[in-house]
């Protein structure tokens, strides 16, 4: 309970634990502490305090006369002086940070993971758009199983959030499809190399459609971006335009991706985890007509028997565990995205590459020339300097 009333030098007074005591005027000052702007004496206010009170302990008690009153004893600190309050909102804020860099550390292990496998059946079976399928259908059937079972909660949805889902499912789709597309073709450190350009992506489209500006220093950090990614592109070993076109392709639609994301997720009750289940749900049924009629049933056929008398039984698993780990690392991802902005998710987004980067050279022995791992460290550090300059 707050009291917000005027201090003044006119007694009774409340002051840390004073008690009210007095039984002259009682009548007025019961009505002046029920409504304050109806004091009986209008020239000489009874209570008055410019800093609100928090009131901490109240009790009644007797008078030990004959005619036996009841008293209150009103026990107050100053708001300004409620060190539990202050805490408590420390406390909030610092788990707040502790929760989003849980999510960011999950978040780049399962993609890594995610990445491995990914490359690993891509090898073995060249067909990225089952591939994307699957990646697709698994998570969503991990969530209707959730749901079902009661797991998770199931989102309550109607046809707008749908309607509202639908270009963010379409942006969803197109990007992943390209950068399975691209990891098809090129190494999976320089399908990343060129993904981590995504914040010069999202500051063309934020300034071209959104309306929004930045400061020069936002604008100048995008040149190493550039550059080094520039660099790293025309000095890769095993280059391919499919593959570029496909990175470049979904940096343009997970930026897009990520600002309906979040716009689409303002006011709504679905939470970050069920926002991607719907949203894989959707896209899974974009898709596959489309996977369909690129590659077919045909196609796939033959590539399964021949990945299955190359590898053996574990490419099955190969392929099960890229499609687990593709949902629990965007799950995550998306859980993030609840809390942050669309900008500092891209920024986190291009920070996760680098460990993609460095784990994928080492597992798969990709040859890098000096020139290649200077252009990819010159833009991972104009990333360093664009996250410094948003902030």
């Amino acid at each position: 309970m707050i009291c917000s009333i005027k201090q003044s030098t006119i007694t009774p007074t409340i002051n840390g634990s004073d008690t009210i005591f007095r039984r002259k005027n009682m009548s007025a000052m019961q009505r002046s502490l029920i409504l304050p702007s109806l004091n009986a004496n209008k020239s000489k206010p009874v209570l008055s305090m410019s800093k609100p009170l928090h009131v901490s302990k109240v009790e009644s008690f007797a008078l030990s006369r004959p005619q036996k009153r009841t008293m209150i004893t009103c026990k107050a600190y100053e708001a300004d002086r409620s060190e539990p309050i202050e805490a408590s909102e420390v406390k909030s804020e610092a788990a707040k940070r502790v929760k989003i860099g849980i999510y960011f550390a999950t978040w780049w292990a399962l993609n890594v993971v995610f990445n491995i496998y990914n490359k690993k059946v891509l090898n073995a079976f060249p067909y990225p758009w089952l591939t994307s399928t699957l990646s697709l259908a698994c998570g969503s059937l991990m969530m209707m199983i959730s749901w079902a079972t009661r797991i998770a909660e199931a989102p309550n949805t109607d046809f707008e959030f749908w309607k509202t889902l639908f270009p963010v499912a379409v942006a969803h789709t197109i990007g992943h499809v390209a950068a399975t597309v691209s990891m098809s073709k090129v190494a999976v450190s320089f399908t990343h190399i060129i993904k981590s350009g995504e914040p010069a992506f999202s500051v063309l489209v934020s300034r071209s459609l959104l309306g929004e500006t930045f400061p020069p220093s936002v604008y100048m950090s995008l040149v190493p971006i550039i550059g080094g990614c520039a660099l790293a592109a025309v000095t890769e070993l095993n280059f391919n335009m499919i593959g570029f076109m496909g990175a470049m392709i979904s940096n343009l639609a997970f930026v897009f991706r990520n600002i309906f994301s979040k716009r689409g997720m303002k006011g709504k009750s679905v939470s970050g985890m069920n926002y991607y289940a719907c949203l894989s749900i959707l896209s899974l049924f974009i898709l596959t007509p489309f996977a369909i009629a690129v590659e077919g049933p045909q196609m796939w056929a033959a590539g399964w028997q021949t990945a299955l008398s190359q590898i053996g039984p574990n490419f099955i698993w190969w392929l099960a565990a890229q499609s687990v780990f593709y949902h629990l690392y965007n799950q995550v991802s998306y859980m993030s995205l609840n809390e942050i902005s669309p900008l500092t998710f891209s920024i986190g987004n291009t920070m996760k590459r680098i460990s993609v980067i460095v784990s994928s050279i080492i597992i798969f022995h990709t040859p890098v020339q000096p020139i290649n791992a200077l252009g990819a460290a010159i833009a991972v550090l104009g990333t360093f300097l664009y996250s410094q300059a948003k902030q």
